[in-house]
Parts: C-alpha cells; structure tokens; sequence
C-alpha cells in the first residue's frame, strides 16, 4: 500500500474551502441541535436500544423509562409492515418500461429486454445486504427521517448497504429547498484511516502519531454535497476531513443519475424544514401517557400487595425495627387497635380504560391496525388485496414521497453502480428513454381499483347487452393490453401486434376451413 503523506499545511485546495466546508457543518449540526432534544424524547420511549443523540457511555442501561412496551412493538411492526408493502423480500417491487421517448410500435419489444435487465437487478438486491439495512432505516423513518448509504462492493457482493443512524448524520438543504450536502461525522482510529480512505492525503502529524498510539480515534467528516458550477449537470462533491487539523484527506467528484451515495428519505415535513416528522411523533403524547399510566398501575400494584398500615403510638411498637414475616409476634398495649391496614382511597379500574384508548391510538398512528382478526380464519387474496389498498390510502401522502425519496433513488443508485462495473448496460435513466414504475402491493393498489373498475364495467354490459354485445362495444385487445400493464404482468407474456394479428388469421382460416366446402354458416 503507498501512503502519501503531506505536510501540516495541508494539500492542493486552500484553507479557505476547507474551513467554508466546516463552517456550513457547524451552521447546519446548529440547527439540528434544535431538534436533537425531540428526537431523543422518541427514541427513548420507542426504540431505547438506537444510539443516542447525545454523548454517552458504552452498554448504558436505557430501559428506564420504559413501563408499556406498545411503541416499542409498535416501532418493529410499522418498518415490517412498511418494507413488505414498499419493498417486499424476495420480490420485484419496481420495473424498468420504456420512456416516452421510445416509438410505440417498439415499446413491447423494449419492455421485454428490461425485464431481464430488471430481472438481474433484483437478483443482485436480493443477493445483497439491502432487506437487512432497509428495515432499521425504516425504524428510523418512523421517527421522521432515514438515510441508506449505498456503496461500489466488490466481485462477491457488487452493491452494499448501510442504514446510518440519524445521530451520525446532519442535513442541509441547498436553493431548491432539497437535501444537497450530507455531513456523516465518524471516529476513527489512526490506525485505519488509510483502510478507510485508500489514496487520501495525511499529514505528517498522523504518521508519527500511527507509530506512537495507533488506537487513538480521530474525528472525520465526510460531506457528499451538490456542486451547483453547472445547473443542469448532475454533479457531488465528495470530501473527507480530518476536523483537529481542518486537513482534506481525500476529494472526489460524481457526475449522473444516481452517483450520489446517499438516499436520505422522510416521512413528511413542514415548509423550510429540513428533517422529516414521522408517524411516532404525533403519537408521542399518548406514549407517554400509557408509559405514566402503567408505572401509577405497578405503584397502586405494589401497594395493594405489600399494603399500608397505620399504629398507635403507645411506645410498644417501633415501627423502624418493625419486620412483616410470616410467623411474626408483634406486640401492642392493652387497650390500643395495633397494626390496622390503611384502605387506598380509590380504585385503578378506570387505567385500563385509559390504557386501551392510549394504545389504540398508538398502533393507528403507526398504521398497525387490521381488518379483521387475523388470528381467527386466514385471509383471502381479496381481504390481503383490501388492506394493502386502505393502507396506501391511510399513508397516500408519505407513500408518495416515499416514492420519490426512496425507491427512485434506490434504483437509480443500483442502476449506476451496475452500469460502472459493466454488469448492465442502459441508456438514461428518467421520463425519457427509460422511466422506472414502482409495482410494490402498496403502488399495486391503485392499479388493482382500476383493473377492478374495468371488471364491474365489462360484468355490466355483458348483464344487460349479452355477451355478443362486449366486443361491439369494447377493444378486447386494448383492453387486455391495460389489464396487464396494470397488473404490472413482464413484458415476454405478452405477445406484441405483429404476433396477434398473425395468430387472428390462423383462427380465421381455420374457421373458414370448418365450414361446409361452398356453405356459408
């Protein structure tokens, strides 16, 4: 390994673009700081587990607070429901079609070659990391804002992925109001900063300091931001700063569709905000107050079991050496009532009324409730299809931004990755050549309302006109041709117009040569 080592005044760029990188940091980790508090309050009474936004010591016990365990459940259940109903395991939940851009005539013979380049796409997802890091990135999003790290792997592993938790990372938006700069703050021992960074650039107080404490840690900034020299180009600025020396360690720059590492996605988000606020936000209130009811509970608890007593004070009792064993002797004064229970003064038979309303609310403000008992008879393809539908329409907004934020970005990402090792080979990616269509249950959805409509509408006219009357009335090619675009059905199933009408002839000639020769039927 060659290690290129520099003086302490630092390499190529000037102190000046180093420290306006770091002052854009300071001024954004500022106003995070704002929210840090907010944040915290979430993750401690949903996810005590999660690493803190603050400073803390390693194996710290924080369960504390924890007295009812629904958002703690709850949290689990929202990202598994979430991830199989945008990004199902083991499934294809988006597809490549053909842009507008593309004639008509050639759309189902490009279609078919995309659904094999798709087809190895997700192999390689499935293959990879991606189900793992996914779901811990969706916990986070319940909070309001997750981040996905997509990195180049190697031959094995072509594509890895990396949830980062949202105390590592601070946002920044740029003149568009979208997030352009992600600041990524790591320790790291000296030791592996030239693993960590291969070709960086270290300064000679690092090399000496290798030698003398290798396990010191150092803080590093990494910054992946917009360059906005040229609007209408695609292009990031990668950096890496060793902050106690503002030295830039390593500088590069991404050009295209997807060369940005980052997939930072939020739930939603007020105006001239930055990080999202999610579900489990504006279901904190009653998390507290199932947490408050459920301690009262345990102390009503304890007192009914345990008791309290009341004694007159005759000077026989001594209530500090006063033990409540079984097979103790207490003595009293002739005349005085002794050890006498004290009788709470109320019931807590009104804490499970409040504990039920409480955590109805919880689990349907993280979207966990259910149609019908699925613990009583299995559900059917309908009833699954029916809630996967009232789903999408409970979450219509997030799902929309959820679409843009994540999966699109996701995609593109992988499609970049691959297309630089060689693995595929595409034109753009975008409304033009080549458009991605998300078909997850969750966007499929709509498409099955739809399917259905045309169902009714078809039932209906064959009710009232007979069945001769449907293709008088409607385009049966045309209409097959949308039922399996919207059932999201590859392209290879469908035989294009060429195949079609050579295939009408064929019937029509065996037709003809079913009749009686001269007759007409």
């Amino acid at each position: 390994m060659v290690i290129q080592t520099v003086s302490d005044e630092g390499i190529a760029p000037s102190d000046s673009y180093v420290g306006d990188i770091l002052k854009r940091f300071e001024a954004a980790r500022r106003r995070k700081d704002y929210w840090n508090s907010y944040f915290e309050e979430a993750y401690e009474y949903s996810m005590p587990m999660r690493e803190s936004m603050y400073t803390e010591t390693v194996a710290k016990r924080k369960t504390d607070k924890i007295f009812d365990e629904t958002a703690v459940v709850g949290v689990q259940e929202f990202a598994s429901r979430l991830q199989s109903g945008m990004v199902p395991t083991f499934a294809r939940w988006a597809d490549l079609r053909s842009g507008t851009e593309i004639p008509e005539q050639e759309r189902l013979r490009v279609d078919s070659s995309l659904d094999a380049i798709t087809e190895y796409i997700f192999e390689i997802l499935q293959n990879s990391n991606f189900n793992q890091e996914v779901h811990e990135s969706f916990m986070d999003l319940a909070v309001g804002t997750g981040s996905l790290l997509v990195e180049e792997g190697d031959a094995n592993n072509p594509i890895k992925f990396r949830a980062v938790p949202l105390s590592h990372i601070v946002l920044d938006t740029g003149p568009n109001d979208d997030i352009d700069a992600v600041f990524r703050t790591r320790w790291i021992k000296v030791e592996d900063l030239y693993n960590a960074y291969p070709g960086g650039y270290f300064p000679e107080v690092v090399m000496q300091q290798m030698g003398k404490n290798p396990q010191k840690k150092c803080e590093v900034i990494e910054v992946v931001k917009r360059d906005w020299s040229k609007v209408n180009e695609l292009k990031w600025k990668y950096c890496v700063i060793l902050k106690e020396r503002k030295h830039l360690i390593l500088e590069k720059e991404f050009k295209g569709e997807g060369a940005n590492p980052w997939v930072v996605f939020r739930w939603s988000k007020a105006a001239g905000e930055v990080y999202g606020r999610g579900p489990l936000l504006n279901a904190l209130p009653a998390i507290k107050t199932c947490n408050l009811t459920v301690e009262l509970v345990l102390e009503n608890a304890q007192m009914a079991i345990s008791g309290m007593y009341q004694v007159d004070d005759d000077g026989v009792v001594n209530p500090d050496t006063l033990q409540l064993v079984p097979g103790s002797i207490i003595p009293r004064a002739p005349g005085s009532t002794g050890l006498t229970p004290i009788e709470p003064p109320g019931k807590f038979d009104v804490a499970q009324i409040i504990l039920q309303d409480m955590r109805l609310n919880i689990k349907k403000a993280l979207y966990n409730e259910q149609l019908g008992d699925p613990n009583k008879t299995p559900a059917t393809a309908t009833e699954i299809t029916e809630r996967m539908a009232d789903l999408s329409r409970q979450i219509g907004a997030a799902f929309g931004r959820l679409q843009a934020e994540f999966v699109i970005p996701v995609l593109k990402r992988v499609i970049h990755i691959l297309r630089k090792q060689g693995r595929i080979n595409l034109p753009s990616i975008g409304n033009k050549e080549i458009q991605i269509k998300p078909v997850s249950p969750l966007a499929q959805a709509q498409n099955n309302q739809d399917v259905m409509i045309i169902d009714r509408f078809l039932e209906l006219i064959g009710s009232k006109f007979g069945p001769q009357s449907l293709n008088m009335f409607i385009k049966t090619d045309a209409v097959a041709d949308y039922i399996s675009r919207k059932m999201g059905l590859p392209g290879d199933l469908i035989r294009d117009k060429e195949e079609q009408k050579a295939i009408l002839e064929q019937m029509q000639q065996m037709a003809q040569q079913a009749l009686p020769e001269g007759g007409t039927q």
